[in-house]
This record gives C-alpha cells, sequence and structure tokens, in this order.
C-alpha cells in the first residue's frame, strides 16, 4: 500500500520467493519521477521462514572493508545497486532451500517534487507472469485540500480499467488497482501478463492567499510555499548551444527542434540571445534582443542551421555569455527587475581551449559574481556531469541530465518551462528566533512558477503555541511579505489522527533535506569545508538509516551461506561504485504485488519537501511461465520512422525513433483496412442487398476506402458524414465549442489522404493534445509528454479520458462531452483519421468547418429518381452528399462496411 502525504514519501517493497531450490536473483526496482538523487533507501531486510535478517548502515569506507575482506576470504559478496532514467534497481542474491519461503523488503522513502504544478509518483509494474493475488492501494491525505488528482497507466486495457477504481473527497483520495488473473492475461489462451509498464499518479493542493502552510508533527515542522497568482517577471535570457562533432546527428536535430519550440514560447517583454560553440563561440547577435515577433523568426531560422563538427571550447562560451550580460547591464539594457540566466547545453567534456574543469568553475564564478544564475544541462553519458552540476551549484542555478532518447526534445522544453515564469528573486524565510532551533535552507535566489520552496525545521522542547513565519521576496517592480501562522496543538492533532500515516515523517523529512542540502554544498565546496559538510552528513545518515552517497548498506545472510552484499547510493553520472552480484540459475526474476505509501507534509523543488509514499509488492505466482504455442503470431519491430516535418508544421523533435510492433494477424488486417486489394461488389438481386467477395485478378473496380474524417450527426433520420477535405497549408479551425471549451484544429494533406498534423485544445482541464502521423504529444500543466503510436495509454483527468490502443486508435472522451478519436495508419507517409462521436454534446455555440454541420442542417429531398445524391444546405451554402460505402475505421480490424453521405469541402 503507498500512502501520500504533504511530506516523505515513503514506499515498502516485498518481493517474495517461491520454494526454489537454487540460488535466485530478485529484482526489486525503486522509481523516481525525475532523478534518484531524490530518493533515500532504507536497511534492507530479508525473512527466511518467519525469521528476520536485517541490514545494516555503515559508513562507505566500513562497509568498503568488510566487502574486501569477504572477498579476500573467498566469499560471496557484491553491490546491490543498478541506476537509470526512471528506476534504481536492487539485485540481491540468495540460496532459497526447498520449502522455504524467502522475502525482501525493502523501504525507500522519495520527495515528490513539485515539477511544472504537479506533484508526480511513478510506479513500476512488471510482475513478469501473471499474479493470483495483486492489489495496489494509493492513499493521499494532504490538509490543504486536493486540487486535482489525475493517473496514468501504459499497460491498463478496457478489460484491466474495470479493476481500477479512484475516491476522492476534499483532502483525501483512494486509489486501488486489483485485477483478476483473466484479466492480467494477454488472451485466454496465453498465460503472458499484460502487466508491464508505469502506473502515474499526478495531483496538486489548493493554495492559500499566504502563499503557503506549515505543518507541525512531534516537534518538527515543514513549511510549503508556493504563491499563486504572481506575475512574470521578465527575464535576459542566454542560450548557450554545444554545436561540437559529438553532437551530430540525432542530437542536434533535437536540440534545434526543442531550440525553435523554446525560442517561441518567449514572452515578448523577454530578452534573448544566442550562442553556439565548438572550439569557438559565436554569437547570433552582438547584444540581447527584444522576443518580438520578427527577432524570434530570425533566431528560429537561425537555429535550424546550426551544424555540428569541430571541438568544444565550455569555457570561452560561457564567458561570452557573462560579458553579454556585463555589457547589456553596464549599457543600462537590463530592465529593472528583470532576471537574468545563461543555459547550457552541452554533450561533452571541455577538449578546446581551457580544458581543466578546476579552472573552468573559477574562471565562470569569477566572471558571474552571483549576478546571473547559470543552468547546465547535460546531453547524455558522455559528458561530465559532476563537472557541469558543479558549474551550476556554484552559480544560483541546477544541473539536469537530458537523456538521449526519442523524447530528448520534449526533456528539454519541460526544463525550460521550468525556469520560464520567474515570480519573485531573493525569497527569504523568517521565524522567531525564540521559536525555532534548527531549520534547512531558508534562503533562495529565485522561484519560478509551478515549483514549490519548502524549509523544514525543529522546535524547541518548550516550543511556542502559535509558530509563525515570514516570507518575503522581490517582484518585477516591488517587494512583497506574505505572513502565516499555524496553531501547533491543531497540527498535532491532525497528523497523529489518519492510521496510514507514517508518524516521525517531519523528523525524517529534516534529516532528509539536510543531508541532500549537505550534498550539493560538498559539489561545490573548498578544500577547508569539505570534510565538516562530509562528517555532518554522515553523521545524520547513519543516525536515520539513510543509505547515501556516503554510506553504503551491508546486507547480511543466514548463518552457513557465508555471505554479504553491500547496496551503495547510485549517482547521477551513472558510473558503478562497486562489483555487480554474479549468480547462476537464475530461476526466478519478479515482483508480484504493489503497495505503496505516501504520507505526511511535504514536496520540494528549490528547497522541496518530502512526501510519505511506501509502496508493498508481494503475492504469489499464479502460473508457471510457459512458451508460445507453435504457430502463434510474433511479433517484429519495424525500423525506426522518420521524424517530424519542419518547425511550421509540428516542432516536437526528430520523431520519438518509433518502434511500431504489430502481431502478423494484425498487420494482415492493417493492410485490407488501408490498402485493401480490389474488391468485386455485384448486385445481388436476390436480397437486394450487395454481396463481397475476393475478385480475379484483372478486376478495375476501386477499393473501399477508408475517409478522413468520420461525423455522427444527431437525429435519427440521417447517416454518419464522410468528410473530404481539401489540402490546406495552414491549420484549419475545424471544430470550436466555446460552451464546451474545446477547440480541433487541423493540416489536411492530400499526398498522406489524411492529416499531417492535429491540434485539440481542451479548456476544462486544460490540455493540449498534439498529433501527427509520428507521435502525439500531450502538453497539460506546462509539461510535455510523448506517446508512440499504437503504444497503450489510458490517462484519467478531470472530466475527461485519453486512451490509446494497440492499433494506434487515440479516444478522448468524457461526461458531457464530444468523443474525438484519432487513428494512426500503418505509415507515416499516411495521414490521420479523425472522427466525433456523441455529437449530441455539442452546444449551439459551435463554428468551424466540421462545427458547421451542427448547425441549421437541411437536408434537400432528392431531385429526379437518384436518391443517392442529395443536396445539403448549411447556414446558406449548399454541399452536394452522395450516398458511398466507406470503411468505418472505428471499429476492429479490417474496419467495417458502412453507407455514409460523402460531402466534400
Amino acid at each position: 500500500m503507498l500512502e501520500c502525504g504533504p511530506n516523505l514519501a515513503q514506499s515498502c517493497l516485498l518481493c517474495h520467493l517461491p520454494a526454489l531450490a537454487a540460488e535466485n536473483l530478485t529484482q526489486c526496482p525503486t522509481q523516481s519521477p525525475l532523478h534518484s538523487s531524490s530518493r533515500l533507501l532504507l536497511p534492507l531486510s530479508r525473512i527466511i521462514d518467519g525469521v528476520t535478517y536485517p541490514g545494516n548502515i555503515k559508513s562507505k569506507d566500513e562497509a568498503q572493508e568488510q566487502y574486501r575482506a569477504a572477498v579476500g576470504r573467498g566469499e560471496s559478496a557484491g553491490l546491490i545497486k543498478v541506476t537509470g532514467r526512471k528506476t534504481e534497481q536492487f539485485q540481491v542474491s540468495v540460496n532459497v532451500a526447498p520449502a522455504a519461503k524467502v522475502t525482501f523488503e525493502l523501504i525507500y522513502q522519495e520527495l515528490l517534487r513539485r515539477h511544472l504544478g504537479t506533484y508526480e509518483l511513478l510506479l513500476k509494474v512488471q510482475p513478469q507472469q501473471l499474479v493470483k493475488h495483486l492489489q495496489m492501494d494509493i492513499h493521499i491525505f494532504e490538509p490543504q485540500g486536493i486540487s486535482f488528482l489525475e493517473t496514468e497507466s501504459t499497460f491498463m486495457t478496457q478489460e484491466l480499467a474495470e479493476s481500477l477504481t479512484t475516491s476522492q473527497n476534499k483532502t483525501k483520495a483512494h486509489i486501488r488497482f486489483k485485477p483478476t488473473l483473466s484479466q492480467q492475461q494477454k488472451s485466454p489462451d496465453h498465460e503472458d501478463t499484460v502487466l508491464d509498464g508505469e502506473f502515474i499518479i499526478r495531483y496538486d493542493v489548493n493554495r492559500s492567499a499566504s502563499g503557503g502552510s506549515i505543518q507541525i508533527e512531534n516537534g518538527y515542522f515543514v513549511h510549503y510555499f508556493a504563491p499563486e497568482n504572481l506575475p512574470t517577471m521578465p527575464k535576459n535570457v542566454i542560450f548557450v548551444i554545444d554545436k561540437s562533432g559529438s553532437m551530430s546527428g540525432r542530437k542536434i536535430h533535437q536540440t534545434r527542434e526543442a531550440l525553435i519550440k523554446i525560442l517561441n514560447d518567449l514572452n515578448p517583454k523577454d530578452q534573448f540571445n544566442l550562442i553556439v560553440f565548438n572550439e569557438e563561440a559565436t554569437q547570433w547577435k552582438p547584444s540581447l534582443k527584444q522576443a518580438s515577433a520578427g527577432n524570434v523568426k530570425e533566431a528560429t531560422d537561425y537555429a535550424a542551421s546550426i551544424h555540428a563538427q569541430g571541438g568544444t571550447n565550455i569555457n570561452k562560451a560561457v564567458l561570452m555569455a557573462v560579458d553579454l550580460l556585463d555589457n547589456s547591464n553596464r549599457a543600462e539594457l537590463l530592465p529593472a527587475g528583470s532576471v537574468s540566466l545563461i543555459i547550457l547545453l552541452t554533450d561533452g567534456q571541455p577538449t578546446s581551449g581551457e580544458t581543466n574543469p578546476t579552472v573552468i568553475q573559477r574562471n565562470v564564478k569569477e566572471a558571474i559574481s552571483s549576478k546571473y544564475s547559470l543552468f547546465c544541462l547535460g546531453f547524455g553519458f558522455d559528458v561530465d556531469y559532476a563537472f557541469l552540476e558543479k558549474l551550476a551549484l556554484g552559480n544560483g542555478g541546477l544541473a539536469r541530465r537530458i537523456y538521449k532518447d526519442s523524447d530528448s526534445a520534449l526533456q528539454l522544453q519541460d526544463f525550460y518551462q521550468e525556469v520560464a515564469n520567474p515570480l519573485l528573486l531573493a525569497v527569504a524565510f523568517e521565524y522567531p528566533s525564540h521559536d525555532v532551533e534548527v531549520i534547512t535552507q531558508d534562503s533562495f535566489r529565485h522561484h519560478f512558477k509551478g515549483s514549490e520552496m519548502v524549509v523544514a525545521g525543529k522546535l524547541p522542547d518548550q516550543g511556542p503555541d502559535v509558530l509563525s513565519a515570514k516570507v518575503s521576496g522581490q517582484m518585477h517592480l516591488q517587494n512583497i511579505t506574505f505572513e502565516t501562522k499555524a496553531s501547533v496543538a491543531q497540527q498535532e492533532k491532525e497528523f497523529h489522527s489518519p492510521k496510514y500515516i507514517f508518524h516521525n515523517f517531519m523528523e525524517r523529512l529534516w534529516a532528509y533535506m539536510t543531508i541532500q542540502q549537505k550534498l550539493e554544498q560538498i559539489v561545490s565546496a573548498s578544500d577547508a569545508e569539505l570534510e565538516a559538510l562530509k562528517a555532518q552528513a554522515l553523521e545524520l545518515s547513519l543516525k536515520y538509516n539513510f543509505v547515501t552517497p556516503l554510506t553504503s548498506m551491508v546486507v547480511t545472510k543466514p548463518e552457513g551461506q557465508d555471505q554479504f552484499q553491500v547496496a551503495e547510493k547510485p549517482v547521477e553520472n551513472g558510473e558503478s561504485l562497486g562489483l555487480a552480484v554474479e549468480t547462476q540459475d537464475t530461476v526466478s526474476k519478479y515482483i508480484t504485488y504493489v503497495n505503496v505509501t505516501k504520507v505526511g507534509a511535504s514536496r520540494l523543488s528549490p528547497g522541496v519537501g518530502l512526501k510519505n509514499v511506501g509502496a508493498r509488492i508481494f503475492g504469489q505466482p499464479a502460473l508457471p511461465r510457459q512458451p508460445a504455442p507453435a504457430g502463434q503470431p510474433s511479433f517484429a519491430s519495424l525500423p525506426a520512422l522518420p521524424g517530424f516535418p519542419g518547425p511550421d508544421h509540428f516542432p516536437y523533435g526528430p520523431g520519438f525513433g518509433l518502434q511500431h510492433n504489430k502481431g502478423k494477424l494484425e498487420q494482415l488486417f492493417c493492410e485490407h483496412l488501408f490498402d485493401p486489394q480490389p474488391w468485386d461488389l455485384t448486385p445481388n438481386t436476390k436480397n437486394k442487398t450487395k454481396s463481397i467477395k475476393h475478385p480475379s485478378p484483372p478486376t478495375t473496380l476501386a477499393p473501399l476506402q477508408a475517409p478522413t474524417i468520420i461525423l455522427s450527426l444527431p437525429g435519427p433520420s440521417v447517416d454518419q458524414l464522410c468528410i473530404d477535405m481539401k489540402p490546406s497549408e495552414r491549420f484549419m479551425n475545424l471544430l470550436t465549442d466555446a460552451d464546451q471549451g474545446l477547440t480541433v484544429t487541423g493540416q489536411y494533406d492530400k499526398q498522406k489522404a489524411g492529416f499531417s498534423s492535429i491540434k485539440i485544445i481542451f479548456r476544462n482541464p486544460e490540455l493540449l493534445v498534439h498529433a501527427s502521423p509520428d507521435y502525439v504529444v500531450v502538453i497539460r500543466n506546462q509539461k510535455h509528454t510523448g506517446y508512440k503510436w499504437k503504444q497503450t495509454v489510458f490517462s484519467v483527468f478531470p472530466d475527461l479520458k485519453m486512451t490509446m490502443d494497440k492499433r494506434g486508435l487515440l479516444l478522448l472522451k468524457g461526461p458531457d462531452k464530444v468523443t474525438i478519436g484519432l487513428l494512426s495508419r500503418d505509415s507515416p507517409q499516411k495521414g490521420l483519421l479523425l472522427f466525433l462521436n456523441d455529437t449530441h454534446h455539442l452546444s449551439s455555440n459551435i463554428d468551424g468547418e466540421l462545427g458547421q454541420f451542427y448547425q441549421d442542417v437541411l437536408w434537400e429531398p432528392p431531385e429526379g429518381t437518384d436518391s443517392n445524391q442529395r443536396k445539403l444546405r448549411v447556414q446558406g451554402n449548399h454541399f452536394l452528399a452522395i450516398r458511398e460505402l466507406k470503411l468505418d475505421y472505428q471499429q476492429e480490424s479490417p474496419g467495417t462496411e458502412i453507407s455514409c453521405w460523402t460531402v466534400k469541402i
């Protein structure tokens, strides 16, 4: 069970091994929405036949000494650690006696950072086999009130959705997922599970006029601060882009696409410039430029021409950016109250000019001198991430790894959105000195929209009855102060009442944040400060049993097995901290029950607050895995598809490197649906219907076509409309319903026989879906999420559900909403198809090329004896409608033959 509250996220994974007379390898992955550094591992316990063998947290030196001694004695020992983009995977090997039962219990605590206005919890659900009793419970408790709650899954089917329930009131929510065996099966004849993907929970809390809230428990407090409705401050931003040879190919293409999108998102009040570098550095313009439409267009053209070659002179490029800001400042060209940012993107290490990282760090720090903030983005794993992290943290910014993946362009855009809207500068938290003993970081250089600052501290033994706080900061043209108070007795009572809250989590949150901040200070500390900071972080890590980069977990084994293992905290650069466990006869590798718990009182961003989340994974395997029966269709991976068209069409990157997996039968169906063989339609005079039979090769009859658009019209007297569109160079307004808060625009491509791009905008909830034949991008709360066509998607937003199945059928539907469907065909060279259902929900306040057919439609009587042609009068315009046979692609492959009225617009 996972319990989430306003602080520390504590999860417990229970991995059960069956009775197997062999050495087993079990994997216990944990998940973090952003970075592995936001999670702290607690001691691993192993329960064998009811006896618990705990793990112990030791300093890294002590643990490594034991490790070396064990290796010297010839004992089996290993490092229990693997890290990835969204997971930390701990591997444990153990000999399991016949008829014995072994349970591994792994507890971890993580921060749920507020990111672009939401808290996100990501859970991996990968049992790798059918599970007889599988249940996942997520409990959320937020005293401020839950403002919205969303779930998303990459494995959910319509059958599995029946086992997902969500209940919510003002301050609490409960999500349960409890699938049966039959719901887990891919098909009745197969014993493989469909549970293989991610389950994501996103939510936010209500915000008070004071900008934050204080929560108190057992003598510790946490103060969250995220003010709403503040005006965005203008910014002066310089993008420093690596174009060295190592950036060639996909990376430079994704960088260009993301940069073009970012430039188009600049606020007109912003000033900006571009610096591209290899062994040399070049400015786009000699000075900062206002983000006017003309300047942005010129800059995007320049960005589109960036090509990669040469070496990497980071020192020269960053110092050029600092000089540019200094010159603008001396010329009084930086607006009062504006924020100056330098954003560096590189994929490698300095190879030209000054190449000593220490010298570069010193040069940059002396040049910036706390005047500006430097943010460093490391592209891929060839980059010296530790160098970039020190460079950023030493200059008021942060470092972020951009993973070399199909959605790298979206990662770049999301990072920019994090810093795109500065709200406050020089933020300071102030508490009465006699009311608090120790606190975490209480001053921050800036606060960005969608993030949250968190301060935790300890109250004295004879603490106050009411804790008061002031938060001051600098807005665009004025200073501002927020004040808030909290009754200690009332807060203590509130956080002791819920039975599923992990108590003492605020104390652990304070320790957690203190350790994290000490570790950040270590990155940029001088030699004189280094040892003191390490000692302080180590002391807290040992006291509160946290696995951090300074500690390791020693996993002991039962007497007679002569083994122990060491678990260490994965580091961002992905380097191994020890030896991997080697095992033989790997029999089982699965996790069988997920139970995650989020409790408490906090989140975190610049200062971060934790959420108490617990994940408990247990169960028992139901059916043994067997190979697929002979003759069953296999899946083939098609080559990666090409990227998007240019930025004027859909500037979201080069195309995700799509891999479309299709079974042979599905492929056959798709061929019939979208590239059908000619069929012979001959009249059957006996029953006055048309019979369909396969033709002889010389037939010349045209195949049935899948129409680009199918509209279901209200009223029982008319059939569906099939719309043929004229090609368009720009986006057409297809449908606008002001009352529904819905806008659908599209760009029709005749050569693709469908849409090359479609945008769907919902006002409630605020959501943008942008689709092309390559993939789908969903923008929610400024966050970009990309989906490949034909991957499973099941997202539940307030009053809206978005699903996609293996056929590539995307549906957007909700109560009292029109249903919008998009279908991707079997090739990106073919356009998207669109249909509308449940159109009775459309209001009378509707407009657009398709919307016109839902206002004052008049069917004129047939002319002459041809009943297959009629005229349609819409708002004074006449359209010729011809009854034709078409294929309805909304149904299962290979589609359903329908008779509809075809209209050309």
